[in-house]
């Protein structure tokens, strides 16, 4: 099986990075979600349905929607503040990758693990840059709102094609394929992997402070 893989790239202030994160995994796993199966014989069952909430942002011009899981929320929560401790280590201006990878398990016979086989990977690179005063960082909470607003209708368009998901799974197998720990919502088996690469060069800080410069000209 052939991983599909997708790339978003946004660039931050270091007090924006949660929020843009969040937005996007809990974009994508809104739409790779589903309600809890509720069995009635091996091969019948039915769907819960999934509550959705609009999430304000602080430090960024957006509203997100996630699906209303306080469960779901806090793991998605507790990855994203490691990445973001992990970044600000890194110094003012740094650069990472958060990967959200769905995959599928395939039984594999005693002695041996079972195989994760991922069927789809969203890698989300950051840069962060470091604003000189209040001014730039109005004019950054609005960009990246707009940029945010543009990412979100990419993952939707990604998501809407008609490529490959696993096929629904019997009872006895639905633990291959969702992850059925969560009591509200049964999101497909995923994994949440991050990474911080070397400090910025020059090349998107002075990008970034060009940006903001231009629009202040208007």
């Amino acid at each position: 099986m052939n991983c599909r893989s997708e790339v978003l790239e946004v660039t931050v202030e270091a007090r924006q990075v949660e929020e843009a994160m969040l937005a996007l995994l809990h974009t994508i796993l809104l739409h790779r979600s589903t309600g809890k199966f509720h069995y009635k014989k091996e091969g019948t069952y039915s769907i819960g349905t999934v509550g959705t909430q609009d999430i304000d942002c602080d430090f960024i011009d957006f509203t997100f929607v996630r699906v209303s899981s306080e469960e779901l929320d806090r793991v998605i929560r507790k990855a994203v503040s490691e990445f973001k401790d992990a970044l600000s280590v890194s110094g003012s201006d740094g650069m990472g990758q958060i990967s959200l990878e769905f995959y599928q398990k395939k039984k594999s016979r005693w002695p041996f693990s079972d195989e994760c086989i991922p069927w789809e990977m969203w890698s989300i690179k950051v840069n962060v840059v470091n604003l000189a005063n209040e001014q730039e960082r109005q004019i950054c909470r609005e960009k990246v709102g707009e940029k945010l607003g543009e990412k979100v209708i990419n993952v939707v368009e990604v998501i809407n094609r008609h490529e490959y998901l696993p096929k629904m799974p019997t009872q006895s197998e639905v633990d291959n394929v969702f992850d059925t720990s969560l009591k509200d919502v049964q999101p497909y088996l995923y994994k949440i992997t991050y990474q911080i690469t070397d400090s910025l060069g020059t090349s998107v800080s002075t990008t970034v402070r060009r940006l903001i410069k231009d629009t202040l000209a208007l």
